[in-house]
C-alpha cells in the first residue's frame, strides 16, 4: 500500500482522484484539438495568472492581510511550483508552434526543442530531488531525523532515495531518442515524437511517480498517478504519437490548477498522503504544524526509487543496444520504427 485510502474519506479520495483524471482528459483533449482552446489553455489562462500571481507576491511584500494568508503564497511559494508551471507552459507553446508551423516551429532546426523542453523538467525535478537528499542529511545531523521543513511549510523525509531517483532522472533525459524525428499530425491537431513509444513512456512515469511521491507527497496522488495516467490512457487508446504533447498539456493544466487551488490537495476529504506519514495524519495541513513528526515508514521511498532506477537502467541498455545493431546514432535517428506505436504514428505524421 502507497496511499492511505481508507476509512471515512476513502470514497472522497477516489471519487477526487477520478474527478482530477477525468478533468485532464478533456481539458487536454479540448487543447489538442483546436486553436482556440491551446490559444486559451496556453497563452490567455496563463498570462492572467501570471498577473494574479504578481500581484499576491506584490500584496505579501506589502503585508496585505489578503494575499499573507491566500493559499497560494501559504503552500505554493516554492520555486519548484513557478519554475515547473512556467516550463511546462513553454512547452505547450513550443509544441504549438510545432504543430501550427507557426515561426520558427516550422524551421528544421527547432525541431529539438521538445527534446530540450523536457530535459529541463526533468532537471528541475532532480535539482529538487537533490535538495532534499541534502536537507535530510542536514536534518539528520543538527535533530536526529531526516524531517525537514519546505519552504511550503510541508514535513519531508530526504533521504538516500531521493540521490537513486535523481541519478534515474538524469538517465531518463538520455533515454529520448530521435529528437530530429518530430511530426504535425495530418489534422493539424498533435505535435508528433513517433519514437518515444511505450519504453520511454513506462520509464518516464516510473521516475516522475516516485518524484512525487518522495517530493510533492500531499499532492502525489493526483499530479502522480493521475496526473501521469492521463497522457498515458490518452497515447494508448487514440493518440499515438502524442503522448509528449498530452503529456505537457497536462501538467501545464494541473500546475495552474494546484497553484490556484491547493487546499483541494492538503485541507478537504479529497486529501490523500503517503504512508510515511503513519495513520496520525489526517490531512496534508497537519505537516505544516510547527513540530516534527516523529513517525516516519520510508520503505516505500526506497522501493519505488530503486524501481525508477532499474526502469531507466534497461530503458538506456536497450537504446545502447539497438544503437549499435542498427549502427545508428540514436538521438539523431529514430531507432524504434520496428514497434506497433513507432508505425501507427507515423501514419498519421504529415507528409507520410
Amino acid at each position: 500500500m502507497l496511499f492511505q485510502i481508507y476509512g471515512d474519506n476513502a470514497m472522497y479520495q477516489l471519487i477526487g482522484w477520478v474527478l482530477v483524471f477525468a478533468g485532464l482528459v478533456i481539458c487536454n483533449e479540448i487543447a489538442r484539438r483546436t486553436k482556440a482552446g491551446g490559444v486559451f489553455f496556453f497563452l490567455v489562462l496563463p498570462l492572467v495568472l501570471t498577473v494574479y500571481f504578481i500581484a499576491i507576491a506584490v500584496g505579501a511584500a506589502s503585508g496585505a492581510e489578503w494575499a499573507v494568508n491566500n493559499q497560494t503564497h501559504v503552500y505554493m511559494n516554492g520555486w519548484f511550483h513557478y519554475a515547473k508551471l512556467y516550463a511546462a507552459v513553454a512547452g505547450c507553446i513550443g509544441f504549438m508552434m510545432i504543430k501550427y508551423k507557426w515561426g520558427i516551429g516550422a524551421k528544421d532546426w527547432f525541431k529539438p526543442f521538445p527534446f530540450v523542453i523536457v530535459a529541463i523538467n526533468i532537471l528541475i525535478a532532480v535539482g529538487s530531488d537533490f535538495e532534499s537528499a541534502i536537507k535530510g542529511a542536514q536534518a539528520l545531523a543538527e535533530t536526529g531525523s531526516r524531517y525537514w521543513l519546505s519552504n511550503e511549510g510541508v514535513w519531508l523525509y530526504g533521504g538516500w532515495w531521493n540521490w537513486v531517483n535523481g541519478i534515474a532522472g538524469i538517465l531518463n533525459i538520455f533515454c529520448m531518442t530521435g529528437w530530429w524525428g518530430i511530426y504535425s499530425s495530418k489534422k493539424k491537431d498533435d505535435m508528433l515524437w513517433p519514437d518515444m513509444t511505450w519504453c520511454f513512456i513506462v520509464a518516464y512515469d516510473i521516475w516522475n511517480f516516485t518524484y512525487t511521491y518522495n517530493n510533492l507527497p500531499t499532492h502525489s496522488w493526483y499530479c502522480g498517478v493521475a496526473l501521469l495516467l492521463a497522457p498515458t490512457f490518452a497515447n494508448a487508446f487514440w493518440n499515438k504519437g502524442g503522448w509528449i504533447q498530452n503529456c505537457a498539456n497536462t501538467l501545464a493544466t494541473w500546475c495552474m490548477f494546484a497553484q490556484v487551488f491547493p487546499l483541494f490537495q492538503v485541507g478537504t476529504k479529497f486529501a490523500v498522503l503517503p504512508v510515511l506519514y503513519g495513520e496520525e495524519w489526517t490531512n496534508g495541513l497537519e505537516l505544516s504544524k510547527v513540530v516534527q513528526p516523529v513517525y516516519a515508514n520510508p520503505k516505500a521511498q526506497g522501493v519505488v526509487a530503486l524501481l525508477a532506477l532499474g526502469a531507466n537502467v534497461i530503458c538506456i541498455a536497450a537504446i545502447i543496444k539497438r544503437a549499435v545493431e542498427q549502427k545508428k546514432n540514436p538521438y539523431k535517428n529514430e531507432i524504434f520504427t520496428d514497434q506497433k506505436d513507432f508505425k501507427i504514428a507515423m501514419s498519421r505524421a504529415e507528409g507520410k
